[in-house]
């Protein structure tokens, strides 16, 4: 059996989100290091970045068609943890980088934590969604 519509719809779209999502990451590789270990070229970095940006533009849209293609439950759990994990990450960031300043932390705030820190909000709220509307 193939599944109802919205399945399919939902695996179509999850897996073109997918595809999004590393093509996006690779570039991001690409502009971070290509500068540093393949080339000295002003041009190719400034190409580099800007394929990243095209690229993070599609994810985006990929990303609010896989939103759009899901039931609404699905939807209600998702905006829920999409709300939670940015203010969470706006709170943190901010107090993150307000620690480094006044020397609470001895190191670097750096993006890259602050990212993490997202991520595995939007990984708790969309698990504790979910487990509230079983």
């Amino acid at each position: 059996m193939q599944g109802n519509p919205l399945q399919q719809r939902c695996k179509k779209n999850t897996f073109n989100l997918a595809i999004w999502t590393v093509a996006w990451l690779l570039s991001l590789a690409l502009a971070q290091f290509g500068p540093l270990l393949i080339w000295q070229h002003k041009g190719l970095t400034i190409g580099a970045f800007i394929l990243n940006l095209v690229l993070g533009i599609g994810m985006l849209l990929a990303n609010r068609k896989h939103l759009l293609g899901q039931d609404e439950l699905q939807q209600k759990i998702q905006l829920e943890a999409m709300a939670f994990t940015l203010g969470a990450g706006l709170i943190a960031g901010i107090l993150y980088e307000v620690a480094e300043n006044i020397q609470l932390i001895q190191f670097n705030a750096e993006i890259s934590h602050l990212v993490i820190f997202m991520g595995l909000t939007y990984i708790a709220a969309t698990l504790l969604g979910q487990r509230r509307y079983q």
